[in-house]
C-alpha cells in the first residue's frame, strides 16, 4: 500500500514555516504498514495543485493533501477539489453546527467569511473537524482514495488519528509492520557498520536496517513486515538479542527515549543528585536536562564558567592548574568536576572544557579537541575527545558525550 502526501501554500515554499506535517503523517502512515511514496510541496496555484494530484495518482494508492483550507481568498484548495473531481460545493449543516459551536466558545458569532469554512466539494464524503473551521474531505477516483485535511498541525493530527487512520484500516488490508530503533552513541556510523556487517547482511528477506546518524549519536531501525503480528516480533526480538550481543555497550536507549531522560531516571531512581560545570558547552547540559518533567529532583543546578576567573573564582580551580595545563586539559576539568560537587553539594558532577571553534585556542588545541570528566564523591575519571570542525556540532557531540559518559558510570555501579 503506496501513499502519497501532498502540502499546499505558498508560505512552505518561500521557507516561512518548515513542513513538520509531512513528517508526522509519514511516521503514523508507516507505523501502520503504509509505505509513503513521495512527499510534494505546491504553492496556492491551481494548476500546479491539479498537477500535483494528477501526478500522485500514477504513484500512490492513497493520497493525503494539507492546507489551502482557510477562508481567505488564496486558499484555493476546496475549489481547484472541485475541479478535479467534478461537481460544486455545497452547504454541510454538519460542518457548520461545529463552526458554530467554536465560536460560540469564542463568545463571538459566526462572520459570513467564515460560514464559507461549511462548504464543501459535493462529490467528497465529509470527515468534520472537531478542532477547527476547516473541514476533512475523503474522495475517491478510479481506484485512488484522497484525504485532504487543514495545514493547522494540531488539527490535522487530531483528524488523522480520530478519523483518517481508523478509516485507512477498515479500507485497506494491511500488512503487519514492526519497528525497533536501537539509540546508540559514541560510534561512528561507518565504524558501527563494519562491527555489525555479517550480522545485517545475514537479515531475513522481511527485514531492513536504516542508518539514521545525527551530532552525537546514531539510530538503528530494524523494520520488519509479514502477516501475523506475534510472529514479527517474535523474529524481531531475536534480531534485537543478536545485536546487543554485538554491540550493546553502545546502546544506550530505544524508540523515542532521550540519554538526558535516561540520566535523570537513573538519578531519580537511586534518590542522587547532578550538578555541571560547563565551559565549551555554555549551558547546553542544562538545557538538555531541565527539558525532561521532574528534573529537579536530580539536578541541581550548574555553573557556566567560561573564562580562567571564572573557573577560579566559582568552582575553586587552582590557579597554577591552569597555568601549568592550559584551561583544556584533564587536570582543569578534573578540578572542575570536583569544585561543582563541593558547590551544589552533589553525588555527581560533570565538567566539560575545550575548543567549539572556529579556531585553535591560545595552546595549540585543534578545533573540537574537548576534555570531559565526571566526578562522584569517591571517584573522577576524565576522558579527551576530538570532535569535528563545527561549532554548533561540536556543543552538540560534547553535551552527549558527557551525559554518556556518566550514564556507563552510573549503570556499571
Amino acid at each position: 500500500m503506496l501513499a502519497e502526501l501532498i502540502t499546499i501554500g505558498d508560505e512552505i515554499l518561500i521557507g516561512q514555516i518548515v513542513d513538520t506535517n509531512s513528517a508526522w503523517m509519514a511516521q503514523e502512515l508507516n507505523a501502520i504498514g503504509v509505505k509513503v511514496k513521495q512527499i510534494t510541496s505546491v504553492s496556492d496555484n491551481r494548476e500546479h495543485i491539479l498537477a500535483a494530484l494528477h501526478e500522485a495518482s500514477k504513484r500512490a494508492d492513497i493520497v493525503l493533501i494539507t492546507g489551502g483550507l482557510g477562508p481567505t481568498k488564496d486558499d484555493i484548495t476546496k475549489s481547484t477539489l472541485c475541479d478535479y473531481f467534478g461537481g460544486g460545493l455545497t452547504f454541510s449543516d454538519l460542518q457548520y453546527a461545529q463552526v458554530d459551536k467554536l465560536f460560540r466558545s469564542f463568545g463571538r458569532e459566526v462572520t459570513e467569511i467564515n460560514r464559507k469554512q461549511a462548504e464543501i466539494p459535493e462529490r467528497c464524503e465529509l470527515i468534520v473537524n472537531y478542532n477547527g473551521t476547516a473541514p476533512g474531505m475523503w474522495f475517491q477516483k478510479d481506484e485512488v482514495y484522497y484525504m485532504s485535511m487543514p495545514g493547522v498541525p494540531y488539527e490535522m493530527k487530531a483528524m488523522m488519528e480520530t478519523q483518517v487512520i481508523p478509516k485507512i484500516r477498515d479500507k485497506f488490508s494491511l500488512p503487519v509492520i514492526v519497528h525497533r530503533t536501537f539509540l546508540t552513541q559514541g560510534i561512528g556510523e561507518s565504524i558501527l557498520s563494519e562491527m555489525i556487517s555479517a550480522w545485517e547482511d545475514a537479515l531475513p528477506n522481511n527485514m531492513k536496517l536504516a542508518y539514521l546518524p545525527s551530532p552525537g549519536m546514531v539510530r538503528l531501525r530494524i523494520s520488519a513486515f509479514g502477516e501475523n503480528d506475534a510472529q514479527v516480533a517474535s523474529e524481531v526480538q531475536q534480531q534485537a538479542t543478536s545485536l546487543y550481543n554485538l554491540i550493546g555497550q553502545h546502546i544506550y536507549g530505544e524508540g523515542d527515549q532521550t540519554i538526558e531522560a535516561i540520566i535523570i531516571d537513573i538519578l531519580r531512581k537511586t534518590n542522587k543528585t547532578l550538578s555541571l560545570a560547563e565551559s565549551c558547552t555554555g549551558g547546553n547540559i542544562a538545557h538538555l536536562l531541565t527539558s525532561i518533567p521532574g528534573a529537579s529532583d536530580a539536578f541541581v543546578g550548574g555553573a557556566v564558567v567560561y573564562t580562567s576567573k571564572m573557573k577560579v573564582d566559582i568552582l575553586g580551580v587552582n590557579p597554577e592548574t591552569l597555568s601549568n595545563y592550559g584551561i583544556v586539559s584533564e587536570e582543569v576539568v578534573r578540578e572542575m568536576a570536583l569544585g561543582a560537587i563541593q558547590k551544589f553539594n552533589s553525588d555527581f558532577a560533570i565538567a566539560v572544557s575545550g575548543v567549539a571553534g572556529p579556531g585553535a585556542d591560545k595552546d595549540g588545541n585543534p578545533v573540537g579537541c574537548i576534555w570531559i570528566a565526571i566526578a562522584g564523591k569517591d571517584f573522577t575519571y576524565a576522558k579527551k575527545f576530538q570532535f569535528s570542525t563545527n561549532r554548533e556540532r561540536n556543543i552538540t557531540m560534547a553535551s552527549y558525550a558527557a551525559l554518556n559518559f556518566l550514564r556507563k558510570q552510573l549503570i556499571d555501579n
